[in-house]
């Protein structure tokens, strides 16, 4: 009678095996799909424009088309005599060709003497060719206006009615640059899509551009969590570590294009979280956590995320680095936030797998990934069902082959100090054998 009674109290049960049906597995994401989802919801920053050395480092959002030549006139590439190549025919050092100088020409000069016939005008390097003028002769092919018959080794001070002896030929044209001759107006010098460094800079300021369209660096705060963690040169207690994670994840996100703020070993309190998060909103375009994305009875993460709503915490088919977590604090316009594992070889390639690449598209990059090619390993590798494994490794293109580092240990970073590349273990391949081919992630392209 107990158990008939026992099984009238729940009809609904009974009837649907409801009372019997075991709760629904969690999902495990893959790689690619957690990647995709990242992607899809970042996109490049919108351009704006920014004064020169603002601009470093960020894409071009536009073609930049030079407004005048460049040099804007003819002028000296060095010190030395502007003439006319007909009155140095001849010239020897025993028969030298003697002019008359009529004049300086210093850089930025405006008022410029005219050469005529027999005369000279001495010019320095930048200087504008003035009128008449046809080549340059280097003071070391002249005596320097000394009177001495021998050349000298530099300029001298400006002497009236000064002569010059000149003890070469000199060919039309020789040490002149040519207005135009680098770039010429209407030439389109960088293109949209153009990553700006000094060279690039340089140009800019060359053609007379004081700002440029571009595409922003993201700004990226790189905070780690754990009360264990303390700052590097501190005494390490009894169960502290010191906090390399934020150190590693800072500079890879300025490696990879972004201006990052490094925010190190947060204590596991949740209200102290939360005032860290807010503190930096104001100014990230990108959040990136490490630590606190798995099941620890002490983690906080996932705790103070909740409270903000749109932080979607997944399992990962890879090892290592299966905990991860991915949306926005704030909503849908929000700013997007990644939280990565707190091990630190797993902050590491994820960083690598799915942050770079979010950095890389909000720089509006066309090279999103890390190049990956195929490698010979001569070692056997093993790999747990299912997952994804990314090995570190050393990449020799010389011959072609990849060697792992280490072990398969998520906390070895001296290991992934002397990495070079990601051996990738595919989820269907529990073992491959010595000298099989691998597919390899470039880690220093």
């Amino acid at each position: 009678m107990t158990g008939s009674t026992e099984h009238s109290t729940t009809p609904a049960a009974c009837c649907d095996g409801s009372a019997d049906r075991a709760p629904a597995a969690p999902r495990f994401w893959t790689v690619d799909e957690h990647r995709a989802d990242i992607l899809a919801a970042i996109g490049p920053l919108p351009a704006i424009e920014l004064q020169l050395l603002d601009a470093q480092g960020c894409r071009l959002e536009e073609d930049v088309v030079a407004d005048g030549d460049l040099p804007p006139f003819d002028n000296s590439s060095m010190d030395g005599y502007a003439l006319r190549t007909a009155d140095t025919d001849g010239a020897t050092d025993i028969y030298p060709s003697v002019l008359t100088v009529v004049g300086d020409i210093a850089a930025g000069a405006g008022e410029l003497p005219k050469v005529g016939p027999g005369q000279a005008a001495r010019i320095m390097t930048g200087a504008p060719l003035p009128p008449g003028a046809q080549a340059v002769a280097p003071v070391e092919w002249t005596d320097g206006g000394t009177g001495t018959g021998t050349a000298a080794a530099a300029m001298t001070a400006p002497v009236a009615d000064e002569e010059v002896r000149v003890l070469r030929p000199v060919a039309e044209g020789a040490h002149i640059r040519r207005r135009g001759s680098d770039v010429a107006a209407g030439t389109t010098v960088l293109e949209a899509g153009t990553r700006l460094g000094p060279t690039q800079l340089g140009l800019l300021a060359a053609v007379g551009r004081a700002t440029v369209k571009v595409r922003p660096r993201p700004r990226v705060v790189v905070l780690s969590t754990g009360s264990e963690l303390v700052q590097p040169g501190e005494p390490v207690g009894p169960g502290q570590i010191a906090d390399s994670n934020s150190f590693t994840l800072t500079a890879a996100a300025q490696e990879a294009g972004a201006i990052a703020y490094r925010v190190g070993g947060v204590p596991d309190d949740a209200d102290l979280l939360r005032a860290v998060l807010e503190d930096q909103l104001g100014r990230a375009d990108l959040i990136v956590t490490s630590g606190g994305v798995s099941v620890g009875a002490y983690d906080v993460v996932k705790e103070v995320f909740a409270s903000y709503g749109g932080i979607d915490f997944r399992r990962l088919r890879m090892q290592p680095g299966k905990p991860q977590g991915f949306g926005r604090i704030g909503g849908a316009a929000g700013v997007p936030l990644l939280a990565l594992p707190g091990n630190p070889v797993s902050a590491y390639i994820s960083f690598e797998l799915f942050v770079r690449p979010a950095i890389r598209t909000m720089l509006g990059a066309a090279d999103v990934h890390r190049p990956v090619v195929r490698a010979l390993c001569p070692s056997a590798l093993r790999s747990p069902a299912g997952r994804r494994q990314f090995l570190r490794g050393r990449y020799s293109a010389a011959d072609g082959t990849v060697e792992p580092v280490g072990g398969a240990d998520s906390h070895l970073v001296g290991a992934l100090a002397r990495a070079n590349c990601l051996i990738t273990v595919p989820e269907d391949a529990t073992e491959l054998p010595a000298g099989s081919e691998v597919d390899v992630v470039l880690l220093d392209s």
